[in-house]
């Protein structure tokens, strides 16, 4: 029972670094990031209703980034055996100096013994 619990443990907080690095890497436009950690079937759905596949996802990533500041808040991690749903929020500055704040959902499957992003779900406010 307690081997179970430290691997739980040891895998949120993987979730939990995993977490931070998209955040990081979406604000630095870092694709490199994006291509080890997403699976080969990842899909995204944008804010404005569409729908990305992997390279769709880095084509848009790759672009320097409109906002500034980006930080995660309230970020919950929900392990269900071999897959994981991370809930968060981000706040951060638009181009205008504006702030502004988003919900994001991402889903990672564990796959060959390391986690990989498959789905990801952001919206705006």
């Amino acid at each position: 029972m307690q081997t179970e619990t430290v691997a739980r443990d040891t895998d949120i907080d993987v979730l939990h670094q995993l977490n931070d690095g998209y955040i990081a890497s979406v604000q630095t436009s870092d694709t490199r990031w994006f291509e080890q950690n997403l699976a080969e079937d990842f899909l995204n759905s944008n804010p404005d209703g569409s729908l990305v596949d992997r390279a769709g996802f880095l084509e848009q990533v790759s672009r320097p980034a409109t906002m500034s500041n980006l930080e995660a808040r309230d970020v919950r991690i929900r392990l269900f055996g071999d897959m994981a749903i991370i809930h968060g929020r981000t706040i951060y500055t638009r181009a205008n100096n504006q702030p502004a704040a988003s919900r994001y959902t991402d889903v990672w499957a564990r796959r060959q013994g390391r986690w990989l992003c498959v789905a990801a779900h952001v919206m705006r406010g």
